[in-house]
């Protein structure tokens, strides 16, 4: 197993200098956290310059009047949608809310590549996306050609997009442990528990009243009990790898802290397989992979060691009871489960270096 780092010269990740002139890229819903985030990743960038940063209620202001830690960073003022000179667009971060992005996406020239950060292209089948997410589909053409961008397990396919779906953060932190598991057979496709734990930002910037200080601080809470969103999204690409049908039993919660997440995850070992196999093939499978940090034995993954970071730091543990394993997935939500994961999409589709804008180590303390 590895304990740390590759170089920014190695594997798919790695940086070169862009001779070409940068891509423009678009930000829609610049005024929420995961809005925020993509600008703040595009700022030490150097292949993209951002254009426009589309926020209806905040049009109008400066990026640090909404958010002041960007202070200085040189970014174009905030906009309403019908501002933005869309033949002056390469490529749009779509920061939006569910349901709203499946109509802006479809209506936007078809020369605009697009990393959408909701949930709106996902599932693929829009009868689960109507059950779930309450709603009819409204871009189902478009549904059809969206990639899913789990980046390392689906590059290919991403290179060759115009329309990404961001993984969840949540899906993104359960599946890069389990899938190459499932692919393998070495975990049965019975009874995989996942106990994950998110930082607030997850519940987005909107005032809400269970994300008020008092609500949330100096406690954790489950949240989603048995029916939370991101259920049928893992299910759905844990099915493709493993190539039958799996239902998982996932219990979200809150915890006080502002980034970070964990996902506990309990499986049946396969076989003879053994934890050590399971590391082994981890190890194996995200050798080469800049993001993905597979830790040596008895190395617990913290959530503090990935703020910040595009990191997802990974372990296998024995449990007590004969023939399981646990697993532990750590990741910082707003960027390997986000904003991130996005910026790795977008460089794939406009044919950029994969870890542009997001060599920068964690933040500890």
């Amino acid at each position: 197993a590895r304990s740390g780092r590759v170089s920014a010269s190695s594997g798919p990740a790695c940086v070169s200098t862009v001779a070409v002139a940068p891509s423009k890229v678009a930000v829609l819903g610049a005024s929420g956290y995961t809005g925020a985030d993509v600008a703040r990743l595009a700022v030490t960038h150097g292949g993209i310059e951002l254009t426009a940063l589309v926020a209806e209620r905040s049009a109008g202001q400066k990026m640090e009047s909404v958010f002041p830690h960007l202070r200085g960073a040189p970014m174009p003022n905030l906009s309403k949608l019908d501002q933005v000179d869309w033949s002056q667009v390469d490529a749009a971060f779509a920061c939006l809310p569910h349901a709203l992005t499946q109509e802006i996406v479809a209506g936007l020239p078809k020369h605009i590549k697009v990393v959408d950060l909701s949930a709106d292209f996902r599932l693929k089948d829009v009868e689960t996306y109507a059950k779930w997410y309450g709603g009819e589909h409204l871009a189902k053409e478009l549904q059809k050609e969206a990639v899913y961008g789990l980046t390392e397990l689906e590059r290919d396919l991403v290179r060759g997009a115009r329309l990404v779906a961001n993984p969840g953060c949540y899906p993104t932190c359960s599946q890069l442990p389990l899938v190459p598991l499932l692919e393998k057979q070495m975990i049965s496709t019975d009874n995989i528990t996942i106990d994950a734990k998110s930082g607030v930002s997850g519940a987005g910037r909107a005032a809400k009243e269970a994300s008020l200080y008092c609500e949330v601080a100096g406690g954790m809470h489950a949240y989603g009990v048995g029916s939370h969103r991101h259920m049928p999204e893992i299910e759905q690409e844990l099915s493709k790898a493993a190539g039958v049908p799996i239902t998982i039993s996932f219990t979200p919660h809150l915890i006080p802290m502002s980034r970070g997440m964990q996902c506990t995850i309990y499986v049946n070992l396969e076989g003879q397989n053994t934890v050590d196999d399971l590391r082994a093939q981890l190890d194996d499978r995200y050798k080469d992979e800049k993001f993905v940090i597979v830790l040596e034995e008895g190395q617990i993954p913290h959530t503090r060691h990935v703020k910040g970071s595009n990191y997802c730091v990974m372990n296998v543990f024995p449990d007590r009871i004969p023939g399981r394993a646990i697993i532990v997935s750590v990741i910082d939500n707003l960027v390997k489960g986000a904003s991130g994961q996005a910026m790795q999409n977008m460089n794939l589709i406009l044919g950029l270096p994969e870890g542009m804008g997001l060599m920068q180590e964690p933040m500890f303390p």
